[in-house]
C-alpha cells in the first residue's frame, strides 16, 4: 500500500459542522457506538427512525418473538458493572424483556441525550469541498458531520409480497417486522399467516394458542429444530454470572461467536451408531448446537448434509401427525443448515391441531389479496387478521432505502448493484467518512459479539484520523479488491453459498433480487478479527488519508 500524504484542512473547520459523527439507528450498534465515540470526546447525534431505543428489539414485537441466541452471549460484555447488575430470567429472552434490558442501558449511560427520535434519515450526500456528510430526515431538516457511521442492521427493511390487493383487505394486517405496540387479540379470530421463515415459525406458534382458526401460507419450508428454552433462577443467574469471563472468551474463539462450534470431526470420522447419537444428544440440546456445533464438514459435504438432513425429515415426521402435511414441512429445496436455521417450541405440534391448516403457496400460488381476505389459484379464504412474516430486504436492504451519495454524487446502490464490495465489511471505496456496523462482508453470527468488535475498530480508526488531522478518509481500491477475493475465497465450497436466501441476497418479493451475490463474509470471526486487528496496528495504510 501506498504511503498516507499529509493531510491537508478543507475550508470548513469541524467547527462550522453541527456534530463530528452522524449515526444512523438506536439500536444495539447504533448505542454502543455513540457511547464509545462520545467516551473519546466527539460531538455525536443518533438519527432514529422510532420513538424508542432497541432497533431489531424495538420494531419486531410479534407474539413469540424471542432471541434464538443464549441471552447471556447476546448482551453488551463491556462493562462489568453492567453484567453485575443485569438478570437474565430465560435462557432464550423474550421481546419484551430484551427491549427492557435496551432501555436500560440507554438509561445507564444516559444516551438519550444525544439520540433524536422520530427521525428517519431519507438522504446522506458527501461534500467533497468540505469534506463532510450532508444527512436529510423525512421530515426535511439537515445536518452536516465529518464522519458518518451507519448502524442500519442486516435485518431491517421489512418487505411485503409481491401480490396485488394489499390495501383492499378490510381486517387488520400486520408485518411482523412492524408490530404495533398495543396488544392485538386472536382469540377465536380467522388468522393467516404468510411466510415460515424465523419469525413466522415464532408467530405460528403464538398465534395458534388463541386463534379460532389459523391458516398457514408457506411458500418453502424450512429446516427447524428444538430450542429447548427455560426460566432462569437466581441460583442460575449467579452460576452464569460467575461464568461470564469464560463465556465472552470462548465466545471471541468460536467461529460465529456462538457458545457452539463445529466439532472438530468429520461426519465419517465415526460409525453410524455413533453419529445417530451425536445427532440425538444434539436434537435434544439448547439453541443452535446442532447447527453451530455439528461435525466440521455438514455444510461442505454433500453426502454429510444429506444423512444430517435425513435425521431431521425423520424428527419433523415423527411430530406430525398427518403424513400429507409432514411433508410439506420437509424442506426439498436446500439441505440442513444451508439457510440459517429457525428455533422452535412445539412448531410442528402446531399442524396437530384442528384450528390449524397449511396451504403450500408453491402449488397453489398466491393470486391476491381481496377485501375479505386471500385468494390463491385454487380457492379463496376469509380473514380477520393477515399477518405478513415475509421478511426482510437483507444486508443491503436498508441502504437502499437512503439514498446515500458519494464523491462525485454516485448512489451506493448503484455501486452495489452486481453485490456489494467493501473494505473489510466497513468501507466503501467512493464513499469517505463513512463506516458500516454489521455491514455487507464483516463477520456476522452472534450478532451483538460482532457489533462489539466492530464498533471498537471504527472507534479507534476515528479517533485515528482525528489525532493525525485527517478530514478525508477512504479506502485503497487495492483494499477492496484483496478484500473482495478474500471473501470469495472463503465462499468456496460452502454448500449455503449454493441456495437462494437472504444470507445470499436473494429476496423474491424485491425486484431485482432474484440473482444470488457475495452478500456475506464466509470465514471466521477470530480470522476476520486478525486481520482487522492487522490493519490498525499497522496504522491503516489501506485507508487514503489527506
Amino acid at each position: 500500500m501506498a504511503a498516507n500524504p499529509r493531510p491537508t484542512p478543507p475550508p470548513d473547520s469541524d467547527a462550522t459542522l453541527d456534530f463530528d459523527v452522524i449515526v444512523i439507528g438506536a439500536g444495539i450498534s447504533g448505542m454502543y457506538q455513540l457511547l464509545r465515540l462520545r467516551e473519546q470526546g466527539f460531538r455525536v447525534r443518533v438519527f432514529e427512525a422510532g420513538t424508542g431505543v432497541g432497533g431489531t428489539w424495538y420494531w419486531n414485537r410479534y407474539p413469540g418473538a424471542r432471541f434464538d441466541s443464549e441471552s447471556y452471549s447476546y448482551g453488551y460484555s463491556f462493562s462489568d458493572e453492567l453484567l453485575a447488575e443485569w438478570d437474565w430470567t430465560e435462557h432464550f429472552a423474550p421481546q419484551p424483556e430484551t427491549e427492557r434490558y435496551l432501555n436500560h442501558f440507554a438509561d445507564k449511560f444516559d444516551l438519550r441525550r444525544d439520540i433524536q427520535f422520530r427521525s428517519r434519515v431519507t438522504a446522506a450526500v458527501f461534500d467533497d469541498d468540505r469534506r463532510c456528510w450532508t444527512v436529510t430526515l423525512e421530515s426535511g431538516e439537515c445536518r452536516r458531520a465529518r464522519f458518518l457511521v451507519t448502524a442500519v442492521g442486516p435485518l431491517s427493511a421489512p418487505t411485503m409480497p409481491r401480490v396485488p390487493g394489499i390495501e383492499d383487505f378490510q381486517g387488520q394486517w400486520f408485518h411482523t417486522g412492524l408490530w404495533p405496540k398495543e396488544p392485538v387479540d386472536f382469540t377465536g379470530k380467522r388468522v393467516a399467516v404468510i411466510g415460515t421463515g424465523a419469525t413466522g415459525v415464532q408467530v405460528i406458534q403464538e398465534v395458534a394458542k388463541t386463534a379460532g382458526h389459523l391458516t398457514v401460507f408457506q411458500r418453502r419450508p424450512n429446516w427447524c429444530t428444538p430450542l429447548h428454552n427455560r426460566k432462569i433462577d437466581k441460583a442460575e443467574m449467579e452460576r452464569i454470572r460467575a461464568g461470564y469471563p469464560a463465556l465472552f472468551q470462548r465466545c471471541k474463539e468460536t467461529a460465529a461467536c456462538f457458545v457452539h462450534t463445529p466439532d472438530p470431526r468429520g461426519t465419517f470420522e465415526v460409525t453410524a451408531e455413533e453419529r445417530e447419537a451425536f445427532w440425538e444428544k444434539l436434537y435434544a440440546s439448547p439453541g443452535f448446537g446442532i447447527w453451530q456445533g455439528n461435525f466440521r464438514d455438514i455444510l461442505i459435504d454433500r453426502e454429510a448434509n444429506r444423512l444430517l438432513s435425513e435425521f431431521v425429515a425423520r424428527k419433523i415426521r415423527g411430530r406430525v401427525n398427518d403424513r400429507r402435511v409432514a411433508e410439506m414441512l420437509v424442506p426439498k429445496d436446500h439441505g440442513f443448515g444451508t439457510r440459517r436455521v429457525p428455533q422452535e417450541t412445539f412448531y410442528y405440534e402446531v399442524y396437530n391441531q384442528p384450528n390449524v391448516e397449511l396451504v403450500s403457496i408453491l402449488d397453489t400460488p398466491l393470486e391476491r389479496i381481496t377485501a375479505a381476505g386471500v385468494k390463491t389459484t385454487a380457492a379463496e379464504y376469509a380473514f380477520d387478521i393477515i399477518i405478513y412474516a415475509t421478511g426482510f430486504d437483507a444486508i443491503t436492504g436498508s441502504f437502499d432505502r437512503i439514498d446515500i451519495r458519494g464523491a462525485g454524487g454516485e448512489t451506493l446502490k448503484n455501486r452495489w448493484k452486481g453485490g456489494p464490495e467493501t473494505f473489510v465489511g466497513v468501507m466503501v471505496r467512493g464513499f469517505p467518512n463513512m463506516f458500516m456496523l454489521v455491514g455487507p462482508h464483516t463477520a456476522l453470527g452472534n450478532i451483538p459479539r460482532s457489533i462489539e468488535y466492530n464498533v471498537e475498530w471504527v472507534t479507534g480508526l476515528v479517533a485515528h484520523l482525528r489525532t493525525s488531522g485527517v478530514t478525508r478518509a477512504d479506502a485503497r481500491q487495492e483494499a477492496v479488491d484483496e478484500w473482495t477475493d478474500i471473501v470469495r475465497h472463503k465462499a468456496e465450497g460452502l454448500l449455503t453459498n449454493e441456495v437462494d436466501s437472504w444470507m445470499t441476497g436473494v429476496n423474491q418479493n424485491v425486484e431485482g433480487k432474484q440473482v444470488r451475490i457475495l452478500a456475506r463474509y464466509s470465514g471466521t470471526a477470530p480470522e476476520y478479527r486478525q486481520r482487522c486487528d492487522a490493519i490498525a496496528a499497522a496504522g491503516y495504510r489501506e485507508i487514503e488519508m489527506r
